[in-house]
This record gives C-alpha cells, structure tokens and sequence, in this order.
C-alpha cells in the first residue's frame, strides 16, 4: 500500500480544513514546499495535494506553488480541487503533475469524466466523497443523488483507474477511519482505492494495509505529530 501524505493549499499555505469546513481552518505552514521535503526526506514518494481555492471557486490559484512540489522534489504529485474542465487537466498535467482528481466534475459532468479518461487514461482519478451514503460534491456542500456503490460501479464502467474515497464524517477529526467502508468497497471493486479520511494511528494504516487497498492519505495526523511518514511507510512495507 503506498502512502500519500498530504498538502492542502489555501492562499498559498498549508492549511487543514474540519470536515470541509472553510470557516473552521488552521494553517500549519506558510511553507509549503518545506513540508513537501520533509515527507521526501522521510522516504514518501507520493504526494496528495489539494487546491481548497480551486474546490471552492474553479481555476489553478495555487498551480505556482504545486509546480515547485513537481520541480524541487521527487515525489510523484497528484493533485484535487476544482478541476472541471480539459484545460486545466492539461494545465497540471503539462506541470508535471502525476495525477489529476476530479471531484464534482466527475459527479455532475459525465461527458468531460469520459473524455478526460479516454484522453488521459489512468492520469485520471476520481474523488468519491460520502456524506451519510451519498457522494457530496461542491466542497463537501451538497449530497448528489449518487449512492456510494451505485457511483463505485459507475466509475468501473467508464475505466476510471483510480478513486480517493474519503469519509467526510471522519476527515480531520483524528477518530479513526471507516475501515468497513473501505474493506467493501475494495471487495466489490476492481479500481485502485486510496483511503482518505480519519487516518489517525499506525493501528489505522496496518488495518487499511491488511485490506490491499492502493493507497491511504495522511493529513492532520502528519501535522499534529501522531502518524510520522516514516513509521507508515514502514508499516507497510
């Protein structure tokens, strides 16, 4: 299982969000590309980031900063947050960047996930995001009518390779993660699932490890000093 450590980037900070809460926001770092190094230097070589701007408003407001992660590390980016049409797909991908989310988009504009998957293939991955068994969209604002394994089997169908399923519930609260969730899911599935969402001790990785899911993101766990990168990875090696 690879471990993908997390940035997310408001106003050109590292910041953390509860819940997907926009006004309940703590900054951790002014720096981002100096957390972006100490996960390289801890032996991550992934990276998860998130443009909070970008989910809330569209466009690449933080695309500078996520193209000096792709220039100053080695680390293999993925990046999410309000990418909603082909060009700005391109724009990441012609930064450097190793993976494109797409999260709303996917769920309201089945046309542009078609197209972005058969064009880029697997630089293609989905946000399925799940609030009380629905998948959410819009910054985690409003439920669609999509059910969890009713858009899981929608997204297999199109091809899509990848899907960051996080339990909105969970995320940043430091309570664990839903490890049932994730084990049906990848027992239904044939897509690469990367758990993201209350990942909050090394008893969480080992469990999500036991799963073979593809991937787990660690975010406020990293920055409140209960998950070191290095001890996950070793975990689940």
């Amino acid at each position: 299982m690879k471990i993908f450590p997390a940035i997310d980037l408001y106003e050109g900070k590292a910041v953390r969000l509860l819940k997907g809460n926009y006004n309940d926001l703590t900054v951790y770092s002014e720096n981002p590309i100096e957390i972006a190094k100490d996960f390289e230097a801890q032996g991550a070589t992934e990276l998860h980031t998130v443009d909070l701007e970008g989910a809330r408003d569209g466009g690449t407001p933080n695309i500078d900063i996520i193209k000096s992660f792709v220039e100053n590390t080695s680390l293999n980016v993925e990046v999410g947050g309000g990418i909603r049409s082909m060009d700005v797909v391109k724009a990441y991908l012609d930064a450097g960047v190793k993976r494109v989310i797409l999260g709303t988009a996917a769920v309201t504009d089945e046309a542009f996930l078609i197209e972005a998957v058969k064009t880029y293939g697997d630089k293609i991955a989905v946000g399925a995001d799940i609030k009380d068994g629905k998948v959410a969209i819009k910054g985690w604002v409003e439920k669609s009518e999509y059910g969890t394994l009713e858009f899981f089997e929608k997204l297999q169908k199109i091809g899509v390779a990848t899907v960051i399923c996080t339990d909105i519930s969970k995320d940043g609260a430091m309570q664990g993660t839903n490890r049932q969730l994730y084990k049906e899911l990848s027992e239904k599935f044939n897509v690469n699932i990367i758990a993201s969402g209350g990942v909050s001790s090394l008893d969480d990785i080992e469990a999500l490890n036991e799963m073979n899911l593809y991937g787990a993101i660690i975010g406020k766990a990293y920055y409140t000093g209960a998950i070191k990168i290095s001890d996950a990875l070793e975990v689940t090696k």
